[in-house]
């Protein structure tokens, strides 16, 4: 452990004589490159330069007790043992915090994906409920959120939608909501009073960089046509929807929520690269497939992650055991609680494989 903590500091010291040397000023790439990689260090360097001035506190007031007999001085060195003591194992749990795995998605934009499922009209109807709390939830936070595809429902809400959340740390948070989504309530198209149990899929994926993935362009088939639904008369009359097909992996996504076929094609091709790289991960690694099929599966009902049941005012998190007498708070995109609730599940999950490291 304390060699990680070692090689962490040393490369903390060697970033910052590379931000003054004047070649990497010179470059704008490298500069962002390191000062985000120093900027990432940060706290972990300073827990462990608290961490061992503790420890270095602690031998040297030890060393000067035998070598005086001033009382005063002698309870003043041991109030200092006593306070470094007692902050050693605070600081020893944080540097554990701080060297679990980082998600290297965790600073990005998401695309998310959320489709009425099992249920019918009720269930595209709590889709477009969805939306909006998720929308809410980013304005809270200070993100800009964008329609790239929607596919509204006659009764209201969507079949699906697509939209973009841009934000620092976007994915960090809301990549715990990607899977199938309960509500329990009376829908508005019941007029006999029953409660229906209906379900929508939230799928989350990071936006992806161009260096992360090549697409070439011989690869893709793109159509252009006009759009139809929201957007005025221009909209209907000028060929500004786009619809991209990756050949090589059948991947087809469109765009119409802009006028501009230009706007249109930038947003289906950061849709497009997220779906292919989230492809890739799946086909690289067979353990993230299988959280990622468990998590969003077929929007049946008994695959979920949540459940938002409206007579009793409730939400309930099924992988955490969290339930919150709160639903008219979180559905109006009060997230927080239940979201930090998942980071700290998932970081004590991971802290478990440290516990067993010695300071």
């Amino acid at each position: 452990m304390f060699d990680q903590l070692e090689i962490i500091e040393n490369r903390y010291e060697q970033l910052n004589e590379l931000l003054s040397d004047p070649d990497i000023v010179s470059d704008p790439d490298k500069l962002r490159e390191y000062s985000k990689e120093q900027s990432d260090l940060q706290k972990t360097v300073d827990i462990y330069r608290e961490y061992k001035k503790h420890n270095e506190t602690i031998d040297e007031s030890k060393g000067m007790l035998g070598e005086t007999d001033d009382k005063e001085m002698l309870e003043m060195l041991k109030e200092e043992i006593t306070e470094s003591e007692k902050a050693l194992p605070r600081l020893e749990e944080e540097l554990k915090f701080q060297l679990i795995p980082k998600d290297p998605n965790d600073d990005k934009n998401v695309i998310m994906e959320i489709r009425g499922a099992a249920g019918g009209d009720e269930a595209q109807i709590f889709a477009g409920d969805l939306f909006r709390m998720y929308s809410r939830f980013a304005e809270d936070n200070g993100w800009k959120t964008e329609v790239v595809e929607a596919n509204a429902s006659d009764h209201g809400g969507y079949k699906e939608i697509s939209f973009m959340i841009q934000g620092n740390g976007a994915y960090s948070k809301l990549k715990y909501e990607n899977g199938a989504h309960r509500v329990q309530r009376v829908p508005e198209t019941e007029s006999g009073g029953r409660i229906h149990t209906s379900t929508a899929t939230v799928a989350v994926l990071p936006e992806v960089e161009d260096v992360e993935i090549d697409i070439r362009n011989e690869d893709l088939k793109i159509d252009t046509y006009r759009s139809s639904g929201a957007g005025g008369q221009h909209v209907n009359t000028t060929d500004s929807a786009v619809r991209i097909t990756h050949l090589p992996t059948g991947v087809v996504v469109t765009s119409q929520d802009e006028k501009s076929q230009i706007k249109n094609r930038e947003r289906a091709m950061k849709v497009l690269k997220a779906r292919i790289y989230d492809l890739m991960q799946q086909e690289a690694e067979a353990e993230y497939a299988q959280q990622r099929k468990s998590a969003v599966g077929t929007g049946d009902r008994s695959e979920r992650i949540r459940t938002y049941n409206y007579p009793q005012s409730r939400v309930t998190d099924h992988r955490i055991g969290l339930t919150l007498q709160k639903l008219d708070q979180i559905i109006e995109g009060k997230l927080d609680e239940i979201i930090d609730a998942l980071v700290i599940e998932e970081q004590t999950s991971k802290l478990e494989e440290l516990n067993n490291a010695t300071f």
